[in-house]
């Protein structure tokens, strides 16, 4: 049995391919997984083509294993395979709103998930892109993605050519909550994060940057406040331009 408590991120692939008898196996099995209405609001685009690898490269920050992987697996949520549907049987669809735009992410968050711990069973080694939201405009433009539909994670999959490292976690007192939310005093956030900022690699973290602590390098280097809000006034307009906000009027910028 697969141990999850094991799992890591692999970057780094063997040139074996990965069959689509094993690719197709693993996206059908993992469509049995949770689902809004049973109606799978999501499509996988498939990148094999070094070509269209080398297109995508730069909106994942030139991460290596973009291109040195056998497969770039994209996750879409999709809402227009429904909408189409809906049109073609004289039904009358309303999902250019958020609302779909969260079930759909919600729906292909899931089946990526599932798929991700079905493909790790069988062997395989990934690593998933945290960079797909930060660009979607050149992944929507690269992989022609029509209208109701939205890149929402990306994924390098093929064999390892490494043996990755499991990452730590939080506790889980960080995470649980019994009956309500519980606030993060000053002794539940030093339960939480303590074992995390102890660790000689974050220390080095620290250091390398000129911080105080571990706090500071994620709100000042990694993750600031102004690449936040220029990332987010970009996603607004990329789903706006995927219609998933036509029925919200204007943007709050504008």
């Amino acid at each position: 049995m697969y141990d999850f408590s094991q799992r890591r991120s692999i970057r780094r692939y063997k040139t074996q391919d990965v069959s689509d008898e094993l690719l197709n196996s693993l996206l059908m099995r993992a469509s049995q997984t949770q689902t809004m209405g049973n109606l799978q609001l999501y499509s996988v685009v498939v990148t094999r083509s070094e070509e269209i690898k080398h297109q995508l490269s730069p909106a994942h920050y030139n991460q290596l294993m973009v291109t040195q992987a056998p497969v770039v697996l994209t996750f879409c949520a999709d809402f227009r395979r429904t909408t189409d549907w809906a049109l073609q049987r004289n039904a009358n669809p309303g999902y250019d709103n958020l609302l779909s735009f969260q079930n759909a992410c919600t729906d292909t968050l899931l089946y990526c998930q599932t798929f991700c711990n079905m493909a790790e069973a069988e062997g395989l080694g990934l690593c998933f892109l945290g960079t797909t939201l930060y660009n979607p405009d050149a992944i929507i433009d690269i992989l022609k993605l029509p209208l109701l539909t939205f890149p929402v994670a990306t994924i390098t999959l093929g064999w390892p050519d490494e043996e990755g490292k499991v990452s730590d976690r939080l506790p889980l007192c960080a995470i649980r909550h019994d009956e309500v939310y519980r606030p993060f005093n000053a002794g539940r956030i030093n339960a939480s994060y303590s074992a995390r900022e102890a660790l000689e690699e974050n220390q080095r973290f620290v250091d390398e940057n000129h911080k105080d602590n571990l706090a500071q390098v994620f709100t000042d280097v990694r993750y600031t406040a102004d690449d936040n809000l220029k990332i987010s006034v970009a996603l607004e307009r990329a789903m706006r331009r995927q219609g998933f906000l036509s029925s919200l009027g204007e943007t709050i910028e504008d």
